[in-house]
């Protein structure tokens, strides 16, 4: 037995395991390094009003640890690579070339998301106004581009011919395109909604057209998602919304009040009086909005009362306290009518007895009933 050619082996092997230990080493205390460096920025990055560098050292970090150790395990594998004629590695220059583009890939689309949120975050706390669906379609529209792109360059990088896969995507995409008529539908419908933004995440929608109606959480490419008013979502595909028509009371500018007031035919004298003091009573009211129309009239003579009807709008939209402005509104007119000594009709019925003519045979009473006044 040849124990010096086996020493040498041996020997040989041990050089190889020590220098890929020490890459290792190396890479543990670069990665270490790096975190340490990050987390001492990222906390000073929070301390100004920018949020670009704050996105950017959030985006960083993962993906600077994958790339870190992809490339010191690759490289210790090259070490071995140089003391064995293994096929498998032929496989490790590739392997470093796709997981460095994955890794830069997910730091853009890291990127991306951390801009958005930081964003709308910055303007949400300075007040300022944001269309929070455009900023979501734009970061989807972004993510998906890194995305595509990316598999392309590791198409190219893995020997593949970028022009004919794009080729028989052409192809494929009209074969697609008849399996999926639904599901293309859906993704326009998405893009019409981005687009022309009837709604946005957070409104109140509704349809007269289905039965849809609750508040917007997501707008996707395929679905949107409501939340009904009993907490049920709705998962509403978007190629609905092109053929029917939504209402947005989020955008209404004021919220109507419509009501019918009656009174008794008793107190007809003092219609007059009343609607002109609920009309002075609806300018004076500090929540209605005496720019829009006002209407206090009679109206109607009713079966058994004398119908006024107020037509104005609050200031507010909030549906909350819409009601309790309303609430505050019916019970001065109530007030004001009790004022001038009258009284809210209701339904009532009257019995008219007419009067005995003649006593004699085969007379009696004659009994007539109708709907009258209250008495």
């Amino acid at each position: 037995m040849d124990y010096d050619r086996l020493f040498t082996y041996v020997q040989d092997y041990l050089a190889l395991l020590i220098q890929a230990s020490v890459v290792l080493l190396v890479a543990l205390l670069i990665d270490w390094t790096q975190k340490r460096v990050l987390t001492k920025l990222q906390a000073k990055s929070d301390k100004t009003r920018t949020y670009w560098d704050s996105a950017l050292l959030e985006a960083a970090g993962k993906p600077l640890s994958l790339l870190i150790w992809i490339l010191a395990i690759t490289f210790a594998v090259d070490v071995a690579k140089d003391e064995s004629v293994a096929v498998i590695f032929t496989a490790v220059d590739p392997i470093r070339d796709v997981g460095a583009i994955a890794a830069v890939t997910w730091f853009l689309v890291r990127l991306v998301t951390r801009v958005e949120t930081h964003m709308l975050r910055a303007r949400l706390q300075a007040g300022k106004p944001f269309d929070r669906t455009t900023a979501d379609a734009i970061a989807k529209l972004l993510r998906i581009s890194v995305i595509v792109i990316a598999f392309l360059v590791i198409l190219q990088t893995l020997g593949f011919s970028v022009a004919g896969v794009l080729a028989f995507g052409g192809v494929g995409g009209i074969v697609v395109g008849f399996a999926a008529r639904d599901l293309l539908a859906n993704f326009f419908g998405g893009l019409m909604i981005y687009l022309d933004r009837p709604f946005e995440v957070g409104d109140w929608i509704r349809s007269p057209d289905k039965e849809i109606e609750g508040t917007v959480e997501n707008i996707g490419w395929r679905l949107t998602r409501i939340r009904t008013f009993d907490k049920r979502p709705l998962y509403v595909p978007n190629s609905v919304f092109a053929n029917i028509a939504v209402e947005n009371p989020e955008r209404m500018t004021n919220r109507r009040i419509y009501e019918t007031i009656g009174i008794r035919y008793d107190d007809a004298g003092k219609m007059a009086a009343i609607t002109r003091d609920v009309k002075q009573m609806l300018r004076d009211h500090p929540e209605i909005d005496t720019k829009q129309t006002m209407i206090v009239n009679f109206v109607k003579f009713a079966p058994s009362s004398l119908d006024f009807f107020v037509y104005t709008f609050t200031r507010t939209t909030d549906w909350i306290r819409f009601h309790e402005i309303k609430e505050d509104v019916m019970l001065r007119i109530i007030e004001i009518i009790e004022g001038h000594g009258a009284e809210s009709a209701f339904p009532t019925s009257t019995i008219h007895i007419a009067a005995q003519q003649d006593a004699g045979p085969g007379s009696g009473t004659g009994l007539t009933t109708g709907q009258g006044r209250h008495q």
